[in-house]
């Protein structure tokens, strides 16, 4: 079987109930945690993000909506809009089961699992500074509000992040770039040999959030499927086997 062939197949819809009747959910193993504790303590509140949408018709959303891939390094995001962009894409805003096992959030994700951690690569935003962070929605569970890990520094953003998008140069000038990684246990608990597929699935829900939500705030943005493996993984501290990044979003004005 050619792999083209190979790749096709597993984009159908295979047998949930069998598989799913093996997990280790229905063999009663405790859930894993929803999301990844703080590593570093270096913990900032970003301030609230109330009346900053430029505009919320969701028909004109759906209209303006549109990959942006020129922006003006000289603009800075507010730290406001950072803190939407993060809340709109992976805040929890309920738990729901035996332990908490799932959680709600604004995007949908198969058996509620959101397997996903967000990562940003901070250039340009007033009030924080230039670095590499971690988003921490346990903090602020129900909540209109943001809180994030300061985890690194980058010794040269530009460079690093081009190199982190396999050579994408007009990424460089974002004032954000986004880096969504997989935590695939937290999916493989219900869904095992089958969760990947489910993940992808899921991973482009997140994704039109973050560009829908760039666009309520009169900004530009550009979901990125082309990335060095290595590079993310490497700067973002992940181990590529439990976690490994799976996304990027650029994030800036449009110029």
């Amino acid at each position: 079987m050619s792999k083209i062939l190979e790749n096709r197949n597993f984009m159908k819809c295979p047998s949930f109930k069998d598989e799913m009747a093996k997990s280790d959910q229905q063999n009663g193993v405790a859930p894993p945690p929803v999301n990844i504790a703080p590593r570093t303590g270096d913990i900032i509140t970003l301030p609230a993000f109330d009346g900053i949408v430029t505009d919320d018709s969701y028909t004109n959303l759906l209209d303006i909506r549109r990959s942006v891939r020129v922006y003006d390094d000289q603009k800075p995001m507010t730290a406001a809009q950072l803190a939407y962009m993060c809340h709109t894409a992976l805040a929890i805003q309920e738990f729901r089961g035996v332990e908490n096992y799932a959680t709600l959030r604004p995007a949908p994700s198969g058996g509620a699992r959101h397997p996903f951690e967000l990562y940003m690569a901070v250039q340009n935003v007033e009030g924080v500074a230039p670095g590499l962070y971690h988003y921490l929605p346990l903090e602020n569970v129900g909540k209109k509000a943001v809180a994030i890990e300061r985890i690194g520094d980058i010794a040269d953003h530009k460079s690093t992040v081009v190199d982190m998008v396999v050579g994408q140069k007009w990424a460089e000038n974002a004032s954000v770039t986004f880096f969504i990684t997989c935590v695939a246990y937290r999916a493989e608990w219900r869904y095992r040999e089958l969760a990947h597929r489910v993940v992808l699935i899921d991973l482009g829900h997140v994704g039109q959030n973050m560009m829908l939500s760039a666009a309520a705030l009169g900004m530009g943005s550009c979901c990125l499927a082309a990335y060095s493996q290595a590079d993310c993984d490497r700067v973002l501290m992940l181990d590529g086997v439990d976690e490994y990044t799976v996304y990027g979003v650029t994030v800036g004005w449009a110029k």
